[in-house]
Protein backbone atom coordinates (compact mmCIF):
# COMPACT_ATOMS: atom_id res chain seq x y z
CA UNK A 1 0.00 0.00 0.00
CA UNK A 2 1.29 3.52 -0.91
CA UNK A 3 2.08 5.90 1.71
CA UNK A 4 -0.52 8.44 3.01
CA UNK A 5 1.15 12.13 2.54
CA UNK A 6 -1.21 14.75 4.31
CA UNK A 7 -0.53 18.55 2.56
CA UNK A 8 -0.52 21.69 4.51
CA UNK A 9 -0.82 25.12 3.36
CA UNK A 10 -0.12 27.58 5.19
CA UNK A 11 -2.25 31.00 4.47
CA UNK A 12 -1.15 34.12 6.31
CA UNK A 13 -3.86 36.30 7.62
CA UNK A 14 -3.62 40.25 6.71
CA UNK A 15 -3.50 40.92 10.36
CA UNK A 16 -1.03 38.30 11.56
CA UNK A 17 2.38 40.16 12.12
CA UNK A 18 6.01 40.00 10.04
CA UNK A 19 7.94 38.59 12.19
CA UNK A 20 11.99 36.88 11.72
CA UNK A 21 9.72 33.31 12.64
CA UNK A 22 7.75 33.74 10.03
CA UNK A 23 9.54 35.60 7.46
CA UNK A 24 10.27 32.83 4.94
CA UNK A 25 6.87 31.52 4.64
CA UNK A 26 5.68 35.09 4.60
CA UNK A 27 8.34 35.65 1.23
CA UNK A 28 7.30 32.28 -0.06
CA UNK A 29 3.76 33.44 -0.02
CA UNK A 30 4.33 36.76 -1.67
CA UNK A 31 7.09 35.88 -3.69
CA UNK A 32 6.00 36.37 -7.54
CA UNK A 33 8.83 36.01 -10.04
CA UNK A 34 7.74 33.46 -12.79
CA UNK A 35 11.37 33.27 -14.08
CA UNK A 36 12.01 31.61 -10.57
CA UNK A 37 12.38 28.08 -11.30
CA UNK A 38 14.51 26.77 -8.09
CA UNK A 39 14.31 27.22 -4.58
CA UNK A 40 18.00 28.75 -5.24
CA UNK A 41 16.58 31.63 -7.36
CA UNK A 42 13.96 32.07 -4.47
CA UNK A 43 16.82 32.03 -1.52
CA UNK A 44 19.17 34.57 -3.80
CA UNK A 45 16.34 37.17 -4.25
CA UNK A 46 16.16 36.85 -0.26
CA UNK A 47 19.41 37.67 0.26
CA UNK A 48 19.72 40.86 -1.44
CA UNK A 49 17.70 41.84 1.90
CA UNK A 50 20.96 40.85 3.42
CA UNK A 51 23.14 42.48 0.87
CA UNK A 52 21.19 46.11 1.07
CA UNK A 53 22.19 45.50 4.89
CA UNK A 54 25.64 45.35 4.28
CA UNK A 55 25.87 48.18 1.81
CA UNK A 56 23.83 50.45 4.29
CA UNK A 57 26.28 49.35 7.40
CA UNK A 58 29.60 50.00 5.00
CA UNK A 59 28.72 53.66 4.23
CA UNK A 60 27.24 54.28 8.30
CA UNK A 61 31.20 52.70 9.32
CA UNK A 62 32.90 53.80 6.43
CA UNK A 63 31.07 56.40 4.67
CA UNK A 64 31.39 54.31 1.19
CA UNK A 65 27.31 55.07 -0.35
CA UNK A 66 26.69 52.00 -3.36
CA UNK A 67 23.59 54.07 -4.20
CA UNK A 68 23.25 52.52 -7.40
CA UNK A 69 23.78 48.98 -6.10
CA UNK A 70 21.25 49.37 -3.07
CA UNK A 71 18.85 50.94 -5.87
CA UNK A 72 19.15 47.92 -8.18
CA UNK A 73 18.81 45.35 -5.19
CA UNK A 74 15.67 47.17 -3.99
CA UNK A 75 14.09 47.19 -7.45
CA UNK A 76 14.69 43.46 -7.70
CA UNK A 77 12.63 42.85 -4.68
CA UNK A 78 9.95 45.13 -5.74
CA UNK A 79 9.37 43.47 -8.83
CA UNK A 80 9.19 39.90 -7.18
CA UNK A 81 7.36 40.73 -3.77
CA UNK A 82 6.17 43.95 -4.48
CA UNK A 83 5.47 47.54 -3.33
CA UNK A 84 3.94 46.49 0.14
CA UNK A 85 5.71 42.98 0.69
CA UNK A 86 9.17 44.92 -0.01
CA UNK A 87 8.83 47.89 2.70
CA UNK A 88 7.69 45.43 5.41
CA UNK A 89 9.96 43.01 4.73
CA UNK A 90 13.16 45.79 5.04
CA UNK A 91 11.26 47.21 7.53
CA UNK A 92 11.51 44.22 9.64
CA UNK A 93 15.29 43.63 8.85
CA UNK A 94 16.36 47.06 8.53
CA UNK A 95 14.32 48.75 11.07
CA UNK A 96 17.47 50.61 12.77
CA UNK A 97 18.79 51.55 9.58
CA UNK A 98 15.65 52.31 8.02
CA UNK A 99 16.62 56.59 7.99
CA UNK A 100 18.72 54.92 5.11
CA UNK A 101 16.60 53.00 3.41
CA UNK A 102 13.88 55.02 3.21
CA UNK A 103 15.05 57.56 0.33
CA UNK A 104 15.56 54.60 -2.13
CA UNK A 105 11.84 53.66 -1.49
CA UNK A 106 10.70 57.06 -1.65
CA UNK A 107 12.63 57.87 -4.70
CA UNK A 108 10.85 54.79 -6.67
CA UNK A 109 7.36 55.90 -5.22
CA UNK A 110 6.68 52.53 -3.03
CA UNK A 111 6.73 53.84 0.63
CA UNK A 112 3.25 53.63 1.87
CA UNK A 113 2.15 56.02 4.45
CA UNK A 114 1.84 53.48 7.11
CA UNK A 115 3.01 49.76 7.49
CA UNK A 116 1.34 47.50 9.68
CA UNK A 117 2.09 44.58 11.61
CA UNK A 118 5.62 44.32 11.38
CA UNK A 119 7.44 42.38 14.37
CA UNK A 120 5.20 43.77 17.56
CA UNK A 121 4.18 47.28 16.27
CA UNK A 122 1.39 47.77 15.03
CA UNK A 123 0.79 50.21 12.68
CA UNK A 124 4.50 52.34 11.71
CA UNK A 125 3.94 56.24 10.13
CA UNK A 126 6.59 56.07 8.00
CA UNK A 127 6.00 59.95 7.54
CA UNK A 128 7.55 60.46 11.01
CA UNK A 129 11.13 57.92 9.92
CA UNK A 130 14.30 60.58 9.13
CA UNK A 131 16.44 60.54 5.62
CA UNK A 132 19.69 60.47 5.48
CA UNK A 133 20.71 63.85 3.84
CA UNK A 134 23.09 62.86 1.91
CA UNK A 135 21.51 59.76 0.94
CA UNK A 136 19.05 62.20 -0.28
CA UNK A 137 22.05 64.21 -2.34
CA UNK A 138 23.38 61.40 -4.00
CA UNK A 139 19.52 60.26 -5.02
CA UNK A 140 18.88 63.65 -6.50
CA UNK A 141 21.94 63.25 -8.27
CA UNK A 142 20.36 59.91 -10.04
CA UNK A 143 17.89 61.20 -11.04
CA UNK A 144 18.74 64.63 -12.73
CA UNK A 145 21.29 62.69 -14.70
Amino acid sequence: MGESHTSYMVILAETEPLTDKNFVVYCAHYYDNPQCHTTEEFVEDINRVKYIKKLITRYIDGGELREQLILNHIIILNNVFGPIHTCRILYLKLSKQFKYIKPFLVMLNILPNTLYNIGNVSEIDTSMIPMDVNIIAALRRINNA
